[in-house]
């Protein structure tokens, strides 16, 4: 497993304000990764820090019981409140051996800053089948981090999954 240590100031969201002497390798082997992956890693940890933030205002704001739409508007509002990117219903085009496969795409619901599917849900327990979905829309996106969230749970906290490929 490998975990990695920041260490010296906060860096932005910017790249160009890290250097890899703010990264230190925490574990058994030096990771495989060069510095850049470094960054990105930082830079994709820190915006999922905002955007759990973001999920925890809006639940407390409107609770629960309310339809997905709802979730995601709100969530689309206090994301962009925070200086985010955020775009909703990306499709995702499916490719088939190197062939688009006409008229069959999916939709992430929000997609932030270009780099973080989120998948909102309101429903009465996540199945495997929800986590499954994010996965195939991560692997499909060719994008590395992505958040399901159920916004029908009484403790917000039992319904935000952290998703990696």
């Amino acid at each position: 497993m490998q975990i990695y240590e920041l260490r010296g100031q906060n860096p932005s969201l910017q790249p160009e304000r890290y250097s890899c002497k703010f990264v230190r390798f925490v574990g058994e082997k030096k990771p495989e990764t060069n510095c850049i992956n470094n960054k990105m890693m930082i830079i994709e940890k820190e915006l999922s820090y905002k955007i759990v933030g973001a999920i925890y205002e809006v639940y407390n704001q409107l609770g629960i019981g309310l339809l997905e739409k709802v979730y995601a508007s709100a969530l689309k509002f206090e994301l962009e409140s925070r200086g985010l990117k955020v775009q909703t219903e990306v499709p995702i085009p499916v490719y088939y051996k190197g062939n688009l496969l006409q008229d069959v795409a999916f939709r992430i619901d929000l997609l932030v800053e270009d780099r973080i599917i989120v998948e909102i849900k309101s429903v009465e327990e996540l199945s495997a089948k929800h986590h499954k979905q994010i996965l195939n829309y991560l692997k499909l996106s060719n994008l590395k981090l992505g958040i399901l969230v159920n916004f029908n749970e009484v403790d917000i906290n039992e319904g935000i999954f952290r998703k990696v490929l």
